[in-house]
C-alpha cells in the first residue's frame, strides 16, 4: 500500500505536465480554437464616467415674524416692598389703636401692624411687577430645509478603438490599454 502511494505522488504530476503540453491553449500559449493571438494598436482610449446623485438635506433658520413678549428689566429685583411694609404697619398700627379699647388696645395695634405691614407690601408689590417689566418685540425663527444634489462620478472603464490589418474595431475595457492591445485571430476557409 506504502509504494501505490508514492507512485500516485510521481504519476499525477506527470499526467498534468503531458497533458499541459499537449494543448498549448491551456498552458497559456498562443493558439487559441485553432486560432492565434497578435498584436493590434490603439487608435483612441477615451475614459467612461458613471454619474451617481446623492442628494443632502440643508437646513437654515429664517426670520418670519415677530413675537411680543415680557421681559423683566435689568437691575436689582426685590422680593419685599420695605417702604410699602412699613407704611401699612404704621398705618395699621394707627388703625388697630383707635379701634382698640382697654388692654384689647395694644393685641389691635399689633394685628393692626401686621395686616397692614402684609397689605403694603403686597400693593407697592402689584406696582412694582408693572415697572419691573417691560413688553418688546423679538424676532421669530422656523427651520427651513431643502434637499440638494450632490452629483459626483465615477471612471467605469474605457471605449476602446484599435486597428489590426487595415481595419478599426471598438470595444469597452474596464482599463486604460496603453498604445496596444492583444487580438485573438481565428482563420477558417472561406465559401466559394
Amino acid at each position: 500500500m506504502r509504494a501505490t502511494n508514492q507512485t500516485r505522488k510521481f504519476i499525477i504530476p506527470a499526467l498534468m505536465l503531458a497533458l499541459l503540453n499537449a494543448t498549448p491553449s491551456l498552458a497559456g500559449g498562443y493558439s487559441v480554437n485553432n486560432g492565434f493571438q497578435d498584436t493590434a494598436w490603439v487608435v483612441a482610449s477615451s475614459p467612461v464616467y458613471e454619474s451617481t446623485n446623492e442628494p443632502r438635506r440643508e437646513c437654515w433658520d429664517e426670520q418670519t415674524g415677530y413675537d411680543n413678549v415680557r421681559s423683566r428689566m435689568s437691575g436689582e429685583v426685590r422680593d419685599h416692598n420695605v417702604g410699602g411694609a412699613i407704611l401699612g404697619g404704621i398705618l395699621g398700627g394707627v388703625l388697630g389703636h383707635t379701634i382698640g379699647k382697654g388692654d384689647g388696645r395694644h393685641a389691635a395695634t399689633a394685628i393692626g401692624v401686621a395686616a397692614g405691614a402684609v397689605a403694603g407690601d403686597k400693593y407697592g408689590k402689584d406696582d412694582r411687577d408693572d415697572r419691573d417689566y417691560r413688553d418688546e418685540s423679538r424676532p421669530r425663527f422656523e427651520q427651513r430645509c431643502r434637499s440638494v444634489d450632490n452629483w459626483s462620478r465615477k471612471l467605469t472603464g474605457y471605449n476602446v478603438t484599435y486597428r489590426y490589418q487595415g481595419h478599426e474595431y471598438s470595444s469597452f475595457m474596464p482599463y486604460d490599454p496603453g498604445r496596444n492591445v492583444r487580438v485573438n485571430v481565428s482563420v477558417s476557409l472561406a465559401d466559394r
